[in-house]
């Protein structure tokens, strides 16, 4: 009985250090920045979300760089609240087709910035994308780059063709391309849209009026599966003899609305929250559009669907409050 004793007492340990050392090198694989979803069809755009499950050293991730592989094209990340986002762009190796438009040239690159991200949290950052040009069973490597204030890691190592990225010391993410089921046309992408641009564009929302200015064309665009924020566009109009300011934003289709404003400079691409509002000089009109001025939805509700609308309410400094309904367009929108 002691011998069986002993042995179940040593079994025990045996098999608790090894339980142990499963869960450690399950952890350890899991300790870099990795995709949460890790494959892809064929000619689909997708939301890419890499995951950061760490800091660097026990520090607080302050930026992020990814570099975006040749076959991942039209890319357009996601703003995160806190973070400044630039889009590094450059010229494709290839030709794509955009709906029949041919591009050349696209983000390659994309950098959140001057966050602080607490080595006690993970999060993920997303870019919608498509995927087009590359053959099944290939897989494309994201190289990262996290910072943590002095501190940088650096997730860039990839495999040579056919060889194990399990051993590697800091793998760059990878997203494996499987076959669609039909890769001669893109159905997540033309789920999005507007096919009524077929014969004229979607109605705009009416004008209001509210003082001097003018208010119209106000229009959102639908938002992709799991993507979290949105977009909202109008047009406005001062009459009057002196300026204006749209000081703020609310939605009840939205945690909060920000006015954000999309600059591009040398190819850099950089948005930035203008919290002290949009000024509307005397005489002026002033378009909110893709690439430029907008308003970012966060903490979306339920996701903006194509044909459905959103009401905003407009403060400004001297018109005071208007209230306005966004027609929701295509993903693609104007």
């Amino acid at each position: 009985m002691k011998a069986i004793k002993k042995f179940g007492k040593t079994f025990g340990k045996s098999f608790g250090l090894a339980a142990l050392l499963s869960v450690t090198a399950l952890a350890s694989a899991e300790a870099h920045v990795t995709f949460l979803d890790r494959e892809a069809k064929q000619e689909s755009t997708i939301l890419a979300a890499l995951q950061v499950p760490h800091g660097c050293d026990g520090k607080a991730t302050t930026e992020v760089r990814v570099k975006l592989p040749e076959g991942f094209v039209f890319a357009k990340p996601q703003p995160k609240a806190g973070w400044e986002l630039e889009v590094i762009k450059g010229d494709y190796q290839k030709t794509y087709d955009n709906h029949g438009d041919k591009v050349k040239t696209g983000a390659i690159e994309v950098r959140w910035k001057n966050g602080n991200l607490s080595d006690d949290f993970y999060d993920t950052f997303v870019i919608q994308g498509k995927v087009s040009g590359v053959e099944a069973d290939t897989s494309l490597a994201f190289p990262v780059t996290q910072m943590c204030g002095d501190t940088v890691a650096a997730w860039d190592q990839v495999a040579k063709e056919g060889g194990d990225a399990h051993g590697m010391k800091s793998p760059a993410p990878l997203l494996k391309v499987v076959a669609g089921e039909d890769h001669g046309h893109d159905h997540d992408d033309m789920a999005g849209m507007d096919m009524s641009g077929m014969g004229g564009a979607a109605p705009a929302g009416e004008t209001v009026k509210a003082g001097d200015l003018e208010v119209s064309g106000g229009f959102a665009k639908a938002m992709l599966p799991g993507q979290p924020v949105g977009g909202g566009f109008f047009t406005v109009k001062n009459n009057g003899q002196a300026d204006d300011r749209l000081v703020s934003v609310s939605s009840p289709a939205a945690g909060e609305v920000q006015i954000h404003e999309m600059v591009t400079k040398d190819n850099v691409m950089r948005m930035r929250q203008l919290k002290d509002g949009i000024a509307i000089g005397a005489g002026e009109t002033v378009k909110l559009e893709p690439g430029n001025l907008h308003l970012m939805f966060q903490k979306v509700k339920t996701p903006f669907k194509q044909g459905d609308t959103v009401p905003v309410t407009l403060t400004f400094e001297k018109a005071g409050k208007v209230d306005l309904v966004l027609q929701i367009l295509s993903a693609q929108g104007k």
